[in-house]
This record gives C-alpha cells, sequence and structure tokens, in this order.
C-alpha cells in the first residue's frame, strides 16, 4: 500500500481513538492471491460485502503472492488483513521455516474453507500408498511454499526423507507440466478441490490420488495440529471414482494485532451476517460458514473477532 494510504489510515484509527466515531472512512486492505486462483474471488466478494455494509469502510482486495508472501506484508504492516493458509501462519507465529523469526502481530478473524493434499499419481505408476513413493520421481512444492511445508510434514509422519526419492521443487503449473512429459510419477498439490490444474491433467492422462489410511492420519495429526481429516469426494477429478481420504488445511482470514478492537468487531459482524452473499461468489463459498469459523485456528483471535463469536456463544481457542 502506498505511504499516503497508510498515513490516512494512521490519522483515522487517531480520529476513532479519540472521538469514539469515525469521522469518515477507514480504509482495509486485503492481500488475497493470484487472479487464477480462489483467494483472490473470495478476498473480492469479502470487500464488496464488509463495503456495501458498513458505509464508513472502504475495503479493497489486492493481488497476493500466497501465504507466505502475505503474512510478510501483515508482519510490516503492508496490508490490514490477507487471506493465508492457517499451517503457514502457525509457522510464522513460531519464527518457524521458511521463517527465520517470529511474526508476532498475526491475528485470526476468521476460518474459511479447507484446502485438500493432492499426492497425484499415474495409475500405472504401482504406488497404492504414501510409502510406495520410495525412490520415485517426486516433486514436492516451490521453494518457500506452504506445499513444501506440508509435504515436509508428511514426509516425516511416514518415516520418509527428501533423499529417499528423487525430488523436484516445483509449483501446481509445473507439476502438472511434468506428468504430461512424463517427468514425474508423484506430485504433490495443496489446494481447495477442485483445482484447474489437476482438472486439465485428468482430461489427458490416467492419474489417481493417493489415500491416507486412519493409522497414518493419526499420526500425522497428533504432531502437526492444524492439520485436519478429510476426504476429497468421487468424481471430482476424471477417472477418480472413490472417496480419497487426505490431510487438509485451512484458509484463514487474518489481521493485523494493531486494529482496533471496534473495527475488527464490525467486520467480522458484517462478514457473518451477509455471508450467503459470499458462498455465491466462487465454489469454495459454500464451505465457508459461521460454524466453522474458528475450525483450524492456528494463532490468537483478534479481540474484535473473539467479542463477535463469543455473542455467538461460541468458544474461541485459547492460546499461550
Amino acid at each position: 500500500m502506498k505511504k499516503t494510504a497508510r498515513i490516512t489510515l494512521a490519522v483515522l484509527l487517531l480520529v476513532f481513538l479519540s472521538t469514539g466515531s469515525w469521522a469518515a472512512k477507514a480504509f482495509i486492505s486485503i492481500a488475497t492471491g493470484g487472479t487464477g486462483g480462489t483467494y483472490y474471488p473470495l478476498g473480492g466478494g469479502i470487500a464488496e460485502i464488509v463495503t456495501r455494509k458498513v458505509p464508513d469502510f472502504q475495503v479493497t482486495s489486492e493481488t497476493g503472492n500466497a501465504s507466505a508472501a502475505n503474512i510478510m506484508l501483515i508482519g510490516t504492516r503492508q496490508v490490514e488483513m490477507a487471506l493465508v493458509q492457517n499451517d503457514v501462519a502457525y509457522w510464522a507465529s513460531r519464527g518457524i521455516l521458511p521463517f527465520r523469526e517470529k511474526v508476532e502481530n498475526i491475528r485470526a478473524v476468521a476460518s474459511l474453507y479447507p484446502e485438500h493434499l493432492h499426492c497425484i499419481i499415474l495409475k500405472e505408476s504401482g504406488i497404492n500408498d504414501i510409502e510406495d513413493i520410495r525412490e520415485k520421481r517426486v516433486s514436492v512444492g516451490a521453494p518457500g511454499s506452504g506445499v513444501l511445508g506440508d509435504v515436509s510434514a508428511v514426509l516425516k509422519a511416514a518415516g520418509l526423507k527428501y533423499s529417499d526419492m528423487s525430488t523436484d521443487f516445483l509449483d501446481f503449473n509445473s507439476t502438472t507440466r511434468r506428468f504430461k512429459e512424463g517427468q514425474l510419477d508423484v506430485g504433490f498439490v495443496v489446494a481447495g478441490y477442485p483445482t484447474s490444474s489437476i482438472t486439465d491433467l485428468a482430461a489427458t492422462h490416467d492419474i489417481d490420488l493417493v489415500s491416507f489410511t486412519d493409522d497414518f492420519m493419526a499420526v500425522l495429526l497428533g504432531e502437526h495440529p492444524f492439520f485436519v481429516k478429510d476426504v476429497i469426494p468421487a468424481g471430482t477429478y476424471q477417472g477418480i471414482d472413490r472417496n480419497v481420504q487426505t490431510p487438509a488445511v485451512l484458509a484463514m482470514l487474518v489481521c493485523d494485532a494493531a486494529l482496533p478492537q471496534d473495527m475488527v468487531y464490525r467486520f467480522t459482524r458484517a462478514l457473518w451476517e451477509n455471508v450467503s452473499d459470499l458462498q455465491r461468489v466462487h465454489e469454495k463459498g459454500k464451505y465457508i460458514t459461521l460454524e466453522t469459523a474458528l475450525d483450524g485456528i492456528s494463532v490468537p483471535v483478534h479481540p474484535g473477532a473473539a467479542k463477535f463469536y463469543a455473542e455467538k456463544g461460541m468458544t474461541v481457542p485459547a492460546f499461550k
């Protein structure tokens, strides 16, 4: 955000703190994702709803570069809010790689929808379980990405190391392209289903997804509380006619801890009182519900959001 906009916000916050009311519009910027992803339309939908329902708020969404970059925008106070994965927020708040220092001003506003780990294989590969990827050509996610962090956790739970396989560090599109070129046996993607790059791959190749056992999931969730056990339904992708059990993380809306309590309270209330509008913006919108608003929360909830949830009789998770 431009320096002049940051100064404007600071002035407006001072007005609010000194008078108890908004004398002018408060500007809130939400960092989302690339235009081809899910964060971008949902972030735009949230911005439109809150701006429309809270007349003295001007909320805008802007493209971002995925969870880690969005968290750094919060950490350096370049934006007020952002869409991020709950696992990446967890690592950031604790200074776990890829973060070298703690990002201490991240606060949760709401959990939105699950993003599923897809372990893509070719049906002819002979791979039936996560342990079978040993000595295979495997894409594990781009350097510094949330995918790479999730895959690292999965491999550790399976007792595997990167040296047990031929690894490539690729993003979503590069992973599916390498499959098409016959250069991969296994590829990991973490995204809400259906993911367009996988849908495109399934249209031309006989792919499958690894389904994770209950025993494996118990180990993984015991070690990493930001994961949840979920299912990619049969028929999501061409040629996969069974439910696939897999780990999932949660997309979260987070904010800067310094935002005033009343601002975040009014924002949260406007979002949930009009969530039916958001549910029409994107297919993933149907998974965004008040009942799941605190699922998988991995950082402290902002006091303004906590006040709203407490009024609804919901138990807000406590963090040390």
